[in-house]
């Protein structure tokens, strides 16, 4: 049985069915339910296609928040192969929030950043649930350092609400961390491919998701803000979030309309969750050709590129 979101009642009435049609049949030999089930099962695929062919934004959001959604750790065992995580800022401490450490994909050295937010009760708490602190954002510089260093591409995946609030992450300089992780993003004269696979949220984002190329996930969400966050500031009022979001342009076809993304990665009808395999084979495809595009841009021209790239968002609408 799936995580069903609560829009999604009519396919998990219908599974459910299916369960219970499957179980009997396993139970009594003589009872034949095969007909019904490929019935049943016609018309789980049915309800899914109408259904997440007119998503709300809201119910986009509900999807990139799903807990059974690949994450970091599912797209690196998937894309990378001898991938070699990298720890700490050299200053305060290690930041299981940001993941980061060089690999090769398809055969090419990389550098690889992003948010992980658990699988788990356990790992959730272990990874903060994917939003960093300070020194995440350090040891993503030290990354991109490094990177630009061994002239080697940078892939972030990018899959956080946000970065970490608290007193102390606030009293070791996160906005400072933010800004000055951004500002490396620029600077990098290497290609900077990025893929927003779940949430990209604010400046916790944007702070390793300044690429060359940006893409986002069909259902996946981008924003300067939470929708909860854009609720409680624009009206006091975090449950108006459904509201915000469909004012807020946080979809994928939004935000490649509006010219912030440069593609979407299509999901399986269901979403993510529902065949990861596929989804993060498409991603890898997207990547590949994103890199190979960028392959023979010398090391001013891709820096110069990415500025003007995020320079020229807006000025066409």
């Amino acid at each position: 049985m799936h995580n069903y979101l609560d829009f999604e009642k009519p396919i998990s009435d219908l599974e459910g069915k299916i369960l219970e049609l499957k179980k009997l049949a396993g139970e009594d030999e003589s009872v034949n339910t095969s007909d019904e089930v490929e019935r049943l099962e016609t018309r789980v695929r049915d309800a899914m296609a109408e259904i997440y062919s007119k998503l709300t934004p809201w119910q986009k959001t509900q999807v990139a928040r799903h807990p059974s959604r690949p994450h970091f750790l599912d797209y690196s065992a998937e894309l990378f192969t001898e991938f070699t995580p990298l720890a700490g800022d050299r200053n305060y401490g290690n930041d299981e929030a940001i993941q980061a450490g060089l690999a090769r994909f398809r055969g090419m050295p990389v550098a690889v950043l992003g948010q992980e937010k658990g699988s788990d009760t356990k790992s959730r708490i272990k990874h903060n649930f994917g939003s960093p602190r300070p020194e995440g954002y350090r040891k993503a510089i030290r990354i991109m350092e490094m990177a630009d260093r061994f002239s080697l591409p940078l892939i972030t995946l990018i899959d956080t609400a946000g970065a970490y609030p608290g007193v102390g992450a606030e009293e070791r300089g996160q906005a400072e961390a933010i800004a000055r992780s951004t500002e490396m993003c620029l600077n990098v004269r290497v290609p900077i491919v990025t893929v927003v696979i779940g949430e990209g949220g604010s400046g916790g984002a944007i702070a390793i998701a300044t690429g060359n190329r940006v893409y986002m996930l069909e259902h996946a969400i981008y924003s300067v803000i939470s929708p909860e966050g854009a609720a409680s500031i624009l009206w006091r009022d975090s449950t108006r979030a459904k509201e915000a979001a469909s004012n807020m342009k946080i979809t994928s076809e939004d935000l490649k309309a509006l010219g912030v993304i440069d593609g979407i990665i299509p999901e399986p009808v269901g979403g993510a969750h529902r065949d990861p395999q596929s989804v993060i084979a498409r991603t890898g495809t997207v990547i590949a050709d994103a890199l190979k595009e960028l392959s023979g841009r010398n090391g001013d021209q891709l820096r110069t590129d990415r500025r003007q790239k995020y320079l020229n968002i807006g000025r066409n609408l």
